[in-house]
């Protein structure tokens, strides 16, 4: 597959999302208001952890500040370029810009499986083998899983850029999507593109897979578990939470199956699809996960409490009884 460097295009022209200018203007103030909401809760979130020594211990509340960065990372590699693309009547970018869109979206989409997927094993730790959690999720444990989806990224985004960026590309330059992503970038090389589309699958397409049927399994005993404990207030807020859990994750990992586990063919909707992985989720993401955890949602009022200067006679946050008493258990989210 030497495929040398012939490439002659030196810029790639972004199609968007709509050349109607009322469409354009509405999607502009939506994905700006969207993409603004999502840098605020991520912020307070990370902001909150740090902030509190309690929180930064609890392995699955520094799993999820994590999670945190991650979203706001894989938010902004194209946002901004592309709301200012929104506004001009030529969309283009540079080769190099293109690739680079490319390397980093799969950077930070990747990792963020492989985080969602140590944090589903958290959880059923957590669940079944509540003795051992204190040992199996330590610190030390908690800092590799980290590393480990932070490489697990970069390897997934470097075997496709290496295959990707050795294409040639010397004839059609128009990408039909508001950001450069691989199932678009490489139907323009000037080969035959199955061998590039197969690597797609491949990397793509079953990393995703593989995500997904270990979040699924998890998630799946952490169920049967909790419904072996027979009725009562905790197993129904877990199952609650799992259940949530699983909405975001399928809305995630969904977007992604049709476009990485379809090669040779392109459908109209699937740059709408990209919406889904670049701004939904990561908004959805901080609600399900971490905001609806009670221990976190009494850091963020301690958090907003000493930002707006109410604090109590010593200088600490005023903090009511009800948000001292909450545990850090992921049973209780609310």
């Amino acid at each position: 597959m030497a495929w040398g460097n012939q490439t002659v295009v030196t810029e790639f022209v972004l199609l968007g999302l709509s050349e109607t200018w009322e469409v354009k203007v509405l999607l502009f103030v939506f994905l700006l208001l969207l993409y603004m909401a999502i840098l605020f809760s991520n912020i307070l979130i990370l902001s909150a952890i740090i902030s509190d020594h309690h929180l930064s211990d609890s392995p699955m509340l520094f799993l999820l500040g994590h999670l945190a960065l991650l979203d706001m990372c894989l938010a902004s590699f194209a946002t901004p370029r592309y709301l200012f693309d929104f506004l001009v009547q030529r969309q283009t970018i540079s080769f190099q810009g293109c690739m680079a869109q490319i390397f980093f979206l799969h950077l930070f989409g990747g990792s963020e499986m492989l985080l969602l997927t140590a944090m589903a094993y958290d959880r059923y730790v957590a669940i079944c083998h509540p003795l051992r959690y204190a040992s199996l999720m330590s610190r030390r444990h908690c800092i590799g899983l980290v590393l480990a989806s932070w490489a697990g990224g970069l390897l997934h985004t470097s075997v496709q850029m290496g295959f990707t960026i050795n294409a040639p590309f010397c004839g059609p330059n128009r990408v039909d999507n508001f950001f450069c992503d691989l199932p678009f970038v490489i139907q323009l090389a000037c080969i035959d593109t199955s061998p590039l589309e197969v690597m797609m699958v491949t990397n793509s397409g079953i990393m995703s897979l593989v995500c997904f049927l270990a979040l699924l399994l998890s998630y799946a005993i952490i169920l049967y578990t909790i419904r072996s404990q027979g009725p009562s207030e905790g197993p129904s807020k877990a199952a609650f939470t799992c259940t949530s859990h699983l909405i975001v994750v399928t809305l995630y990992f969904g977007p992604i199956f049709f476009m990485y586990l379809h090669p040779y063919t392109r459908f109209m909707f699937d740059k709408m699809l990209s919406v889904f992985y670049n701004s939904i989720t990561p908004f959805l993401n901080p609600t399900i996960y971490a905001l609806k955890n009670k221990e976190m949602k009494a850091a963020v009022r301690r958090l907003l409490a000493r930002g707006s200067g109410q604090v109590s006679a010593h200088g600490r946050p005023a903090i009511r009884q009800s948000d001292a008493d909450t545990s850090g258990s992921w049973l209780e989210a609310s």
